[in-house]
Order: C-alpha cells, then sequence, then structure tokens
C-alpha cells in the first residue's frame, strides 16, 4: 500500500486487518535540514496474525501531517522508486522468491546516512 494521506491509510489498515488480508505499506517521511532533505523511506510488512501488533508500534502515520515535507517536493522520485523496490524485494522474499533469513516486519533506509535498519521482533 502506497498512500501519502494518512487518515485515508487508517482507513483502508481498518478494512485490511479485520479482513486478515496481510500486506505490505510503504512510507516516507522528510524533513529539510540545512537547506537539504532528510528523512528516511519505510517499508512495513502487516502478517495478517500479527498486524495489530504491528499496527501497535506506531510506525506508519495514521494522521494528515500538516507540515508535509513530500508533498511540496516533486523531484523525488528516486525516493519514490527505492521504497518501491524495497516494497517488491521485501514481497518477493515473502513469495519465497528471495531468502528471507528472518521474519523482518519493519525497514528502514536513512537517506542522509545511507544505511538500512530492520526489525523483525515483535515483542
Amino acid at each position: 500500500m502506497c498512500v501519502d494521506k494518512g487518515s485515508a491509510r487508517a482507513g483502508i489498515i481498518d478494512v485490511l486487518i479485520a479482513k486478515k488480508i496481510p500486506f505490505i505499506d510503504v512510507g516516507m517521511g522528510l524533513n529539510r535540514k540545512h537547506g537539504a532533505l532528510n528523512g528516511m523511506v519505510r517499508v512495513t510488512y502487516f502478517a495478517a496474525a500479527d498486524a495489530q501488533t504491528v499496527l501497535d508500534k506506531q510506525l506508519v502515520e495514521l494522521a494528515d501531517a500538516p507540515e508535509n515535507v513530500y508533498r511540496t517536493n516533486i523531484q523525488i522520485a528516486e525516493l519514490n522508486a527505492l521504497n518501491a523496490c524495497l516494497a517488491v524485494i521485501r514481497f518477493k522474499q515473502l513469495r519465497g522468491f528471495y531468502l528471507e533469513e528472518g521474519p523482518i516486519y519493519n525497514l528502514l533506509f536513512g537517506i542522509g546516512d545511507m544505511k538500512i535498519v530492520s526489525e523483525s521482533e515483535l515483542t
């Protein structure tokens, strides 16, 4: 799922969780510091069995951010493409095409430091 409006995302997530449909949600948080854009891209997997637990971790925006840098910067096609690629790779892991060494439910890519971190423990 790729939605740039938190309120719309919240409604869709409610339906998917209620119907026990697993899904991947992607997101991007940008900010402007010292003139350059910084932030993260996110890929979050909501397995049918653990979706509410993942939602309770508050990893995804469910409200409309008043000052959303994303809406005012259309020249970030590479970040959108990267986010989509990470989501497709995660999907292919879930389908058995790529190896999945652990049950990753959240992945973040930091723009400023170019680091990727993942979370796999749902505690």
